[in-house]
């Protein structure tokens, strides 16, 4: 834990991208596989809810049984917090012998919770334990030890036996590793480190190429973090690729430029942006497999495209879009309905029914066991024209090749960019017909070249602080819109202002709190602000009837009062239909 949070301290302090990296390689060569494994799981966005459910599923099948069940003793599937907001104010409160109102206020001012903690600690416990002779680090000091024997087994157990855990860690630990301790509990373990630096530091220390090492990666982390996962990823005796393994996605970034910059639009693909959810569908062998772009195994959920799969002439890894689709429908469903089978792992017969899906396949990364990525665009696209049969052109089939659209000229792109919204779909792809297809955003060769955003104005209701540099401030909002003669939630958003704005605003929401929820604080509603936001779908699932994708924050409308902003029945005019968009198999 101290080896891990003298890290954190020193990934905090740094500079630039090249000194993290030094950092992180510096850590990686010094510190034991199964630590390892951890300190990458939680500098890669992992929190501990997410280790605490993947310890109730089924251990994988290469780690003995016996070995983790002493590592982790199972508890019941019941809540997968270790610590609540309330219940961290609380205990602090105690030990520290301060009103709870003024902990409260604390927390306010410091804006970050796990921050709160270490400095009202720091007041009664000191410096805590002296640090251990170098290379001597005390037992059960570990990482590993203290997540796996300590932190997760707290789930679910009553409020006193997690209050004694957390209470003994604050008195026990030295001052840098009760920050990193606090910030475990809150899930707020942000120090901008991103998966690709974590695998060019890998790279450096192993000696192997980066893009094997983000191969190797995909996926990491739905288990528990594990010493034979670092081992796999800088073991160069084992396959370039497992059975189930997906590859890392390539990403498009967001066209700025005049198209015409570009070139000869000859050299170009131009396909819809549709909206989905982007998977990989692999099938190797026995093994058929869905993964999304987050990295999340869908196995179960959408079972008609695992059938399908087994139904290809050979082997394949293919990239593509996940819809819900309706069998001789023209075009696809809103995301909203697509949204019900997210979270199911065995859809019934009405929810298959109500939002059946298809692949809306773009690429083939693989065909019969040989990589495809590195050979061009138009020879891998060739490929799945062969590969798909009559899917190319099925309205029923669960797999449809993304239509390529024959335009002239870039004048003629634009026009048809334009009219995207009518369609359906959030606007144009732009992929090079020579490009390979590559790992991560990176530019030049895939663009998203996206209609303009849609917008309504509405009133600020809720503030609640942001998170990294801006803990200290209120940057995260609510937004409503008025029906009849109250004010609706229907947005949040957090980005679109300045630093500038952002200050003043949060000085404003600091003196006009009319009441606090938890870190939320309701403000008068005089402020209106112009939302962008890329659609708007009929939703049941939210109390104000309507579901936006996207919402960001345009601009601080100071010259209209909050009575001029829009009200409800306009954003559900914007709202989607399911029949309103094209047929995909679009000619042209």
């Amino acid at each position: 834990m101290r080896d891990f949070a003298n890290l954190y301290q020193a990934l905090d302090r740094s500079r630039g991208l090249h000194e993290r990296r030094d950092h992180l390689a510096r850590y990686i060569a010094a510190t034991p596989a199964r630590d390892l494994a951890w300190a990458i799981f939680l500098l890669a966005g992992g929190k501990l809810a997410d280790a605490v459910r993947a310890s109730r599923r089924r251990p994988r099948e290469t780690t003995p049984p016996a070995d983790r069940s002493a590592r982790l003793t199972p508890r019941p599937a019941t809540s997968t917090r270790l610590a609540t907001t309330d219940e961290l104010r609380t205990w602090a409160a105690a030990l520290t012998g301060l009103p709870p109102w003024l902990v409260e206020a604390s927390h306010d001012q410091v804006g970050d919770l796990a921050e709160t903690m270490a400095l009202l600690v720091d007041s009664v416990a000191g410096a805590g334990t002296p640090a251990p002779a170098e290379g001597n680090p005390p037992p059960g000091d570990s990482l590993a030890d203290w997540i796996e024997t300590r932190l997760l087994p707290l789930a679910g157990l009553p409020e006193p036996e997690r209050r004694a855990v957390v209470v003994s860690a604050w008195m026990s630990l030295p001052r840098p590793a009760r920050l990193v301790f606090n910030k475990l509990l809150t899930g707020a373990l942000r120090v901008g480190v991103s998966s690709g630096l974590v695998q060019q530091a890998l790279a450096a220390q192993s000696g192997l190429p980066v893009d094997l090492i983000a191969d190797r990666m995909q996926g990491f982390g739905r288990n528990l973090p594990d010493a034979d996962d670092v081992g796999r990823w800088l073991d160069p005796s084992l396959p370039e690729v497992q059975p189930a393994q997906p590859y890392p996605f390539f990403l498009a970034s967001p066209l700025t430029d005049e198209p015409s910059t570009l070139g000869p639009i000859s050299d170009w693909l131009l396909e819809w942006k549709w909206d989905g959810i982007r998977a990989q569908l692999i099938r190797r062998g026995d093994t058929i497999v869905l993964w999304s772009r987050g990295e999340e195994r869908l196995d179960g959920r959408f079972q008609e495209l695992e059938r399908a799969a087994a139904d290809l002439p050979g082997d394949a890894v293919l990239d593509g879009e996940i819809l819900a689709w309706r069998p001789g429908a023209p075009s696809p469903l809103p995301f909203t309905v697509l949204q019900t089978r997210i979270n199911r792992l065995k859809p019934g017969p009405k929810t298959l029914a109500d939002a059946p899906a298809r692949l809306m396949v773009y690429d083939l990364l693989e065909c019969d066991g040989v990589d495809w990525r590195t050979r061009p665009l138009a020879e891998r696209r060739a490929r799945l024209v062969t590969l798909l049969g009559e899917s190319t052109t099925s309205d029923r089939s669960p797999f449809i090749l993304s239509p390529a659209i024959a335009v002239q000229d870039w004048t003629e792109a634009a026009s048809r960019r334009d009219a995207a919204r009518d369609l359906g779909t959030e606007g144009l792809m732009l992929k090079r017909l020579a490009a390979p297809y590559q790992s991560g955003r990176r530019r030049g060769h895939w663009w998203k070249w996206k209609v303009d955003p849609l917008h309504i104005d509405a009133v600020l209701v809720y503030a609640q602080s942001g998170s990294g540099r801006r803990s200290t401030l209120f940057t995260d909002y609510t937004f409503a819109l008025w029906d009849g003669a109250t004010l609706v939630p229907v947005a949040k958003a957090y980005s679109g202002l300045d630093d500038q704005e952002i200050l003043s605003l949060d000085r404003w929401i600091r003196a006009h709190t009319r009441e606090r929820f938890g870190p939320v604080r309701a403000v008068d509603p005089v402020h209106v602000f112009e939302l962008g936001f890329e659609g708007v779908n009929l939703s049941k699932r939210h109390k104000s009837g309507v579901a936006v994708r996207f919402p960001r924050i345009l601009r601080w409308r100071t010259d209209k009062p909050a009575a001029e902003a829009n009200r409800l029945e306009d954003l559900r005019a914007l709202a989607r239909l399911p029949q309103d968009s094209e047929p995909a198999s679009d000619p042209t």
